[in-house]
């Protein structure tokens, strides 16, 4: 079997129908204007499947920025049909596809891995000493929105990151940074996939431990949640199910985190000034698009003046929440340094304040507790006040977690920590308005406590 040589003529008419239909396309409802070919570089070229990987420019009728994605296209004849729902289409005599589902490419991409394979502009690095799973097939985890993730057994998981942007991923750097500082709390970096992109250098995936065994913190949560709603009669701390223990654990692992990080890249500051300047321009966008937000901007701006002076930063992970951690037999787990995919890379590796983490946190907890009501026109309000209780008591038991391997109370700076849970809730308002309007009351309802409250 040959290289195809339509692939390049092929993708841009054949991907502007598909790439919507992918759950890790970050511009729904944005209509394209047209898909072009930036690379293709030839991985295998003997032996089906044929195997290129593919950089994609995406335009869009509303002139917004140009994105960029990664695709490892392979080509069949007669590819199986476990693969018919990843077909991208007929390309020359073979069939298209989203070659990560085939166990024959994800066979080979671990052993480029293994090897540290140079092909063209793309770079398969292997981490000093790292254990790499041996070759052989992978497994494509279903979770995620943004990315994939391929698994081999119980050794190492692959995340390829679809939406490409010029620069090196904080996820990858931040691994590097806390792997030589010996971190434990991160899965071990084992690799990563390099790449260019008009010039410059992009990072492409990245290779770690895979952590079998394990369960993510908002599964979790939510069944301590509803443990608790099912016991109405009972208190949080009554309730089998009571997850304080395991939120104060996790207060320890990001203090910890945060420990480690400043250990590996140091600390700044900012002026106070110019976080409350940003809080108020997010403000001003989210009223305008948000007008319930309305009567709560006065008390918001209020308690965002309250932040005066010079903020101690350091770098973070930016969007952290229980769906970010995992706890195994042996502790928690923090996953995924990216900050906010959809931010430019400039502000996901800008320095901030920790409590922008501890204030992400406390949020997830709000939302663990309140999103079962979402869709509830009228809830029971004894259940609303249990939630309301399971939050208050896990979000307090992270702070004291946190406090406790810290040796500062993240509470003590109350004005700054209640500043960033603000413009958190108000960016929530924002993204629950336009992708589930239900779901709005669970950032207006923490807006009113935390307004109220001073």
């Amino acid at each position: 079997m040959s290289p195809d040589p339509t692939l390049d003529e092929a993708l841009p008419r054949l991907l502007p129908d598909w790439l919507p239909t992918q759950r890790w396309f970050a511009a729904k409802g944005r209509a394209i204007t047209s898909v072009s070919v930036v690379a293709a570089v030839p991985l295998r070229t003997g032996d089906a499947p044929l195997l290129d990987h593919v950089l994609v420019a995406v335009t869009f009728d509303d002139g917004g920025t140009v994105q960029h994605y990664q695709l490892y296209v392979a080509r069949d004849e007669a590819p199986s049909g476990e693969l018919e729902h990843v077909a991208i289409g007929p390309v020359g005599g073979c069939i298209a596809y989203d070659g990560l589902w085939d166990p024959r490419v994800t066979e080979w991409l671990i052993g480029a891995l293994r090897d540290g394979l140079v092909v063209g502009d793309l770079r398969f690095v292997a981490e000093p000493g790292a254990d790499i799973a041996e070759p052989g097939p992978g497994r494509v985890l279903g979770v995620e929105q943004s990315n994939t993730s391929v698994s081999w057994g119980d050794r190492s998981i692959l995340k390829t990151f679809r939406l490409v942007q010029p620069g090196v991923n904080p996820d990858l750097e931040m691994h590097r940074a806390l792997r030589s500082v010996g971190s434990i709390d991160v899965a071990a970096l084992q690799g990563a996939v390099e790449g260019v992109l008009h010039g410059e250098p992009v990072t492409l995936g990245m290779l770690q431990d895979f952590a079998a065994n394990s369960a993510d913190g908002w599964s979790m949560a939510l069944a301590s949640v509803r443990d608790l709603l099912a016991e109405a009669d009972l208190r949080a701390d009554e309730v089998g199910g009571d997850f304080a223990g395991e939120s104060a654990r996790l207060g320890e692992t990001i203090a910890v985190v945060h420990a480690e990080l400043r250990a590996a890249l140091g600390e700044s500051s900012r002026e106070a000034a110019e976080l409350v300047a940003g809080w108020n321009r997010r403000l001003d966008d989210a009223v305008a698009e948000v007008p319930a937000l309305a009567p709560h901007a006065d008390a918001i701006r209020a308690v965002y003046a309250e932040v005066t002076g010079t903020v101690a930063t350091q770098r973070m992970h930016g969007d952290l929440h229980l769906g970010q951690t995992l706890r195994t037999p042996k502790g928690w787990l923090v996953l995924d340094f990216e900050g906010e995919p959809a931010s430019p890379l400039v502000e996901r590796t800008r320095p901030d304040s920790a409590l922008r983490d501890v204030a992400g946190m406390l949020r997830s907890f709000d939302y663990a507790a309140f999103h079962s009501f979402a869709t509830d026109a009228e809830p029971d309000q004894q259940l609303v006040w249990h939630a309301g209780e399971w939050a208050a008591r896990n979000r307090a038991a992270f702070c004291d977690g946190y406090a406790l391997r810290a040796g500062t109370d993240p509470r003590a700076d109350g004005a700054l920590l209640n500043a960033f849970e603000l413009d958190k809730a108000v960016y929530e308002t924002v993204y629950e308005t336009r992708n589930r309007p239900s779901w709005v009351p669970i950032p207006l309802g923490s807006i009113a406590r935390l307004v109220g409250a001073r």
